[in-house]
C-alpha cells in the first residue's frame, strides 16, 4: 500500500532535514547510518516494543501495569519531573510519583492531579549544618516508606546540583539498589553518577541515559579519552563495560544501546527540532517499559536470535521507538512550534500505531 501524499511528504521531509546525511533517498540514509554505527545491530524495535507491551485485562488491578517514582524537581525546574512522570502515565503506567523539593511541589501538581506528588526533598539554603544529618535521614526514611512499591525509577529530571540535596539523592540510590529497583538516571542525575559512579557500577539495573554533553563527560571521566564519533558503538561498549555491569542509552541522531555485552541502535524517524525536554520523556518512557519487559520475562522469540534479552536493553529500545515516532507525529503537525507537550499529546498514537489496544 502507497503511503497517503501528507505521510510521504513527511518522510522526504524528515530526510532532508536529518542533518549531515546530504542525500535524501532511502538507500543513502541507511548506508550513512549503518556507517556511523559500526558494529552497533540495528534493533526490531517495534517488535520488541510489541512484545514488551502488555494487554489489557479487566482482571487485573490497579499498579498491575506499572509504578513509577521520579526523584526530581526544586526551585529551578519543575517541567522536567513533570513531562519523566506524565509521559509514564501516557504510555500506560497505572501510577506516577514525584519525589521533589517543597518549593517545586505545589508547581509540579498544578500540572496535573495525575501525579502523586511527595515534597520531601530538600535543598541547602533551607538547612542549618547541624541539621543535616537530621534532615537527610529523614528524607531518606520518607523515600524508604515507597521505595518498595515501585516497579523502576527515574533520577535526575530537574534535579539540580544542589550539594545537600545530590547527598540525599545518594542514599537514596544506594537504598533502591538493595531493593533491587531499576533505576533510570538522566539529567542532573548523571551529574551526580559521573563524579560517583561507585553508586551504579556493577548494578545490572540501572540505565544512564546520557546526551551529547553528559556522555562526553561520561567518556573523558571512565575512559580517559575523547568522544570517538567513528568508533562509537566500540566505544560505548568499552564504557559500559568499564563501569560495569549496567545499560548506557546514548541519545543522538541514531540512539545506540549497550549493556557491555552488545550494542543495539534506533535509527526510527524522529524530529528535526530540538525542543528541550524530550530526554524527559525517554527517561519516564524506558522506566516504564522496564517495568513491563521484566513482568513479561523472556519477550524474545526464535526468529529473532539476535534480539537482546536484557529488560534494561529491551525497555531502551521500546522508549526510543516510541518516543521517535511521537516527535515525527508532532513535527509533522506543529513544525517549528513543535514542543514537548505536544510530543506528549502524540504518545498514545504511537503506541497505538505500533500496538493496539484492542
Amino acid at each position: 500500500m502507497l503511503a497517503s501524499p501528507a505521510v510521504f511528504r513527511r518522510q522526504q521531509f524528515l530526510l532532508r532535514c536529518l542533518g549531515g546525511f546530504g542525500d535524501c533517498t532511502y538507500q543513502n540514509r541507511r548506508q550513512q547510518i549503518k556507517a556511523m554505527s559500526g558494529t552497533s545491530i540495528e534493533a526490531d524495535a517495534e517488535h520488541i516494543l510489541r512484545a514488551i507491551t502488555p494487554c489489557l485485562d479487566p482482571n487485573r488491578y490497579k499498579g498491575q501495569a506499572g509504578k513509577i517514582a521520579v526523584i526530581g524537581g526544586c526551585r529551578e525546574y519543575t517541567g522536567a519531573p513533570y513531562f519523566a512522570a506524565i509521559s509514564a502515565l501516557k504510555i500506560g503506567a497505572d501510577l506516577s510519583h514525584v519525589f521533589c523539593t517543597k518549593d517545586a511541589a505545589p508547581v509540579i501538581k498544578s500540572y496535573s492531579p495525575e501525579l502523586i506528588v511527595h515534597p520531601v526533598l530538600e535543598e541547602s539554603y533551607s538547612v542549618r549544618d547541624e541539621e543535616r544529618k537530621f534532615i537527610s535521614e529523614r528524607v531518606l526514611a520518607e523515600v524508604d516508606k515507597w521505595l518498595e512499591r515501585f516497579d523502576c525509577l527515574v533520577i535526575g529530571p530537574g534535579l539540580g546540583r544542589d550539594p545537600f540535596l545530590l547527598d540525599c539523592v545518594s542514599e537514596i540510590i544506594k537504598h533502591a539498589r538493595q531493593t533491587n529497583i531499576p533505576m533510570v538516571i538522566d539529567g542532573d542525575g548523571l551529574f551526580l553518577i559521573t563524579g560517583n559512579l561507585h553508586l551504579v557500577s556493577n548494578y545490572p539495573l540501572a540505565v544512564l541515559t546520557p546526551n551529547v554533553n553528559e556522555y562526553k563527560r561520561l567518556v573523558e571521566n571512565v575512559l580517559l579519552a575523547e568522544v570517538d564519533e567513528q568508533d562509537a558503538p566500540n566505544q560505548l561498549l568499552s564504557l559500559a563495560k568499564r563501569i560495569g555491569g549496567l545499560t548506557i542509552l546514548r541519545k543522538g541522531r541514531a540512539d545506540l544501546i549497550s549493556d557491555g555485552e552488545t550494542v543495539k541502535s534506533v535509527s526510527i524517524y524522529g524530529s528535526p527540532r530540538r525542543c528541550g525536554g524530550q530526554g524527559d520523556i525517554l527517561s519516564g518512557s524506558v522506566a516504564v517499559f522496564i517495568s513491563w519487559a521484566q513482568r513479561q520475562g523472556l519477550v524474545t522469540d526464535d526468529n529473532m536470535t539476535s534480539s537482546p534479552k536484557n529488560p534494561t536493553v529491551l525497555g531502551c529500545i521500546a522508549g526510543s521507538a516510541l518516543l521517535r515516532r511521537a516527535a515525527s507525529l508532532a513535527f509533522e503537525n506543529k513544525k517549528r512550534s513543535t514542543l514537548t507537550t505536544d510530543i506528549i499529546e502524540f504518545l498514545w498514537r504511537s503506541l497505538e500505531d505500533i500496538s493496539p489496544a484492542d
